[in-house]
């Protein structure tokens, strides 16, 4: 067997003004870019979590320290048993629950508000592969949602996968749009009225 030999690369000095690369996830688009490009690939960022036990408290924080919206709710094997968004945290959720099951605030854990698996749904890969940014508002503003999970599916065993996440907010930034709020209805409000408004400007 060949014995390979590698030789160490060579260090320079780095020239004065240097900057650093970003994730392109703030890559401008337009409504029909590639609905891939404003997807939060989990191939290529970790997906952020949270496991049913943890306190709003302690979600809400693993979301500010993330700088994400939504989590996904894990077992001790990493298998998704449900997702919980700040729209649930901090909106009006944990108040219905408190109401019907009585408690505080404070007690409240994340399998308490949190969407079960068996009530997620999502799109499969193999659409939103052919779909436009367009189409993704759509989908997120007919189901009146902030978020979508985007799922691989094994053709072998049929296993899921969730491979992306899609965010309005996101989605948002990305077209130039700045959101300021939480409501599902206001935040697509803006967005069409800011593309109307740099559609006349153009």
């Amino acid at each position: 067997m060949q014995t390979v030999v590698y030789a160490p690369l060579s260090f320079r000095s780095l020239k004065p003004g240097a900057t650093f690369h970003r994730p392109n996830a703030h890559k401008l688009v337009e409504l029909s870019s590639p609905a891939i490009e404003v997807m939060t690939d989990l191939q290529c960022i970790a997906a952020a979590t949270t496991y049913p036990e943890a306190t709003l408290a302690q979600a809400t924080q693993a979301m500010v320290s993330r700088s994400v919206r939504l989590l996904l709710v894990t077992d001790p094997i990493g298998d998704i048993v449900g997702l919980i968004t700040a729209r649930d945290t901090m909106g009006d959720r944990p108040i219905k629950y408190i109401q019907l099951n009585g408690g505080k605030h404070a007690d409240l854990k994340v399998r308490d508000i949190m969407t079960p698996l068996e009530k997620i749904q999502v799109l499969p890969m193999a659409d939103v592969e052919q779909a436009s940014v367009g189409h993704i508002i759509a989908t997120l503003k007919s189901v009146n949602r902030q978020h979508a999970m985007v799922v691989d599916v094994d053709r072998l065993s049929g296993e899921e996968t969730v491979r992306g996440i899609f965010s309005i907010t996101q989605i948002g930034r990305q077209l130039g749009v700045t959101l300021q709020t939480f409501e599902v209805e206001k935040a697509f409000a803006q967005i069409s009225s800011q593309l109307a408004g740099s559609l006349l400007a153009a």
